[in-house]
């Protein structure tokens, strides 16, 4: 796992390099503070995170001070009922259909029967992108025409997992209509229809958040949770970003479960977000 958390944060831990690029036992509080900002932490976090630091600091302190961002309460919404329905929720370009075969691909490694349902009826490329990948992991797709109403495809989804007794459903929405109110009312309609298909769907709703961009992808995550509330994230794309740092601000600002971590373009390319490793492999750049 350290070793996929080295790759994701390759060009992050490249820009350290630049700021710090000889390992040391201890650091001045000043080049800890330039190699957070460096790797696109937030400039009020750097402040708090500087606040209750000496002037240099150890391994230990460091990881101690940036461990201290993920100490919150949070709900990860597991659950034992099935099917157990998901919605995939982002802006389009994060990464949301590809990151929904990587979710397939794992439940139905984990011995589950998915089903998908394709949305996201407000492009024609998102339905067909979709239903490639199902017939590439041989999963079952619920799917519609370009302009139907995609409460339908929720609806149909989860009936139709009810009735065959499949274990998990994963719901793909649009990420843009002509306005944001246009999106807002849509996603609450699909939350509603899901309830009525089965009562308490859907039972997780999932945000892609794009990692390169880096801190501007907060922002994002607070409108759609304004929108339908959000119970966790995936973030997508940080091993071509330097700005893994922003994932400190993310969850700080957000105070939410980070569930996952996209490592690649394979349905493989998926990890769990653990916040002591991704911490350990940045400071692995800056102390012997």
């Amino acid at each position: 796992m350290f070793n996929l958390f080295k790759k994701v944060l390759g060009k992050t831990n490249d820009a350290i390099k630049e700021v710090a690029p000889t390992k040391k036992k201890r650091i001045s509080k000043d080049e800890f503070e330039d190699i957070l900002l460096e790797s696109d932490v937030n400039y009020a976090l750097v402040e708090k995170l500087l606040a209750s630091l000496p002037e240099t600091i150890t391994r230990t302190q460091a990881f101690n001070s940036l461990i201290s961002v993920f100490q919150y309460k949070a709900d990860w919404k597991e659950s034992d009922i099935k099917p157990f329905v998901e919605m995939i929720i982002g802006v389009n370009g994060a990464g949301k259909t590809t990151t929904i075969s990587k979710l397939a691909y794992l439940y139905k490694k984990q011995g589950h029967n998915v089903m998908l349902g394709a949305g996201d009826t407000f492009r024609a490329a998102a339905i067909e992108q979709l239903s490639r990948w199902a017939i590439k992991l041989d999963i079952p797709i619920v799917s519609t025409q370009q302009g139907h109403d995609p409460s339908a495809v929720v609806y149909d989804s989860i009936s139709s997992a009810v009735a065959k007794g499949y274990d998990n459903v994963i719901i793909d929405t649009a990420g843009r209509l002509h306005t944001q109110s246009n999106l807002s009312e849509e996603l609450k309609k699909m939350t509603r229809v899901a309830d009525k298909a089965l009562t308490g769907a859907p039972h997780r709703k999932m945000l892609i958040l794009d990692g390169t961009q880096g801190n501007s992808s907060i922002n994002q995550a607070k409108t759609f949770n304004e929108m339908i509330g959000i119970d966790g994230i995936i973030i997508t794309k940080l091993d071509g970003t330097a700005k893994g740092g922003s994932v400190l601000s993310i969850a700080d600002e957000l105070k939410m479960p980070i569930f996952y971590i996209g490592t690649g373009e394979q349905p493989k390319d998926l990890i769990p977000f653990k916040a002591n490793e991704y911490i350990h492999t940045i400071l692995d750049e800056i102390f012997i």
